[in-house]
């Protein structure tokens, strides 16, 4: 709640916090404290992983957040890319594919079941019948959504789908992690270019967001680069050129 104070107190506009297993706080709990420690700032989940909830579940968790915050609440939810979690867990780490078709499927029945009415679905991985999250959620017809990833699915749906669409490099397809490669300043301008193809007319609403690993406040430019590039075993020259850095 003091971290939450003072970054209000510093001009943050939203507090996120991430979705993993681990010696962590969980999303919800903290999210809602952070929002009764403030008096403005907006709080959101970067991102729940989808594979970690039933989607039912998942919208009566936001609904929930998003009424005890009084419609602060900014909603991120993500296909998962991390093996080593679901391996922890006993979870099946199924190929990206269908990762990215639960993530859409649960997406549409989270929106509808934020309107507080009784949801029927019948879909390839999820069946609903006459399933109710509880309530509506404060902000209608649901919390602005956060949806990213590096792929073209996943962009493509986030394009779709989301208010804010969150730009990553793409995960490896073994679950090993995230591809440094794709983090380039071409590969962002490739991203941003299938984002508003995607986005269509909407493109104009769309908030972009990229997570950026790391911020040194320095006066020798040149000399944080070189730590970085080090840290993430890549050149200075790349580092100093992609947006995530």
């Amino acid at each position: 709640m003091d971290f939450a104070r003072s970054a209000e107190a510093a001009g943050f506009d939203t507090l996120l916090i991430s979705d993993h297993f681990g010696p962590r706080m969980s999303a919800a709990p903290a999210l809602v404290l952070a929002a009764q420690a403030t008096e403005r700032m907006r709080v959101g989940s970067f991102v729940y992983d989808n594979d970690f909830r039933h989607p039912g579940l998942l919208a009566q968790e936001a609904a929930t957040i998003d009424l005890l915050t009084d419609g602060r609440f900014d909603f991120g939810i993500g296909a998962g890319w991390l093996r080593s979690e679901y391996d922890a867990a006993g979870l099946e780490f199924a190929p990206g594919k269908i990762r990215v078709e639960r993530l859409e499927e649960s997406v549409q029945v989270i929106k509808r079941l934020m309107a507080g009415t009784a949801v029927s679905y019948e879909g390839k991985h999820y069946r609903l019948k006459e399933l109710t999250s509880g309530f509506q959620a404060v902000q209608q017809p649901h919390p602005p959504f956060i949806i990213g990833g590096g792929g073209p699915r996943l962009l493509s749906l986030a394009a779709r789908e989301a208010d804010i669409v969150s730009i990553m490099p793409r995960s490896k397809g073994d679950g090993g992690g995230l591809e440094d490669a794709d983090a380039s300043a071409e590969s962002f301008d490739r991203k941003v270019a299938l984002i508003r193809q995607a986005a269509g007319d909407r493109f104009d609403r769309l908030e972009l967001n990229t997570l950026v690993q790391e911020v040194i406040l320095t006066d020798d430019r040149s000399e944080a680069a070189r730590k970085i590039a080090h840290d993430w075993e890549m050149r200075p020259a790349d580092c100093s050129s992609r947006p995530c850095c």
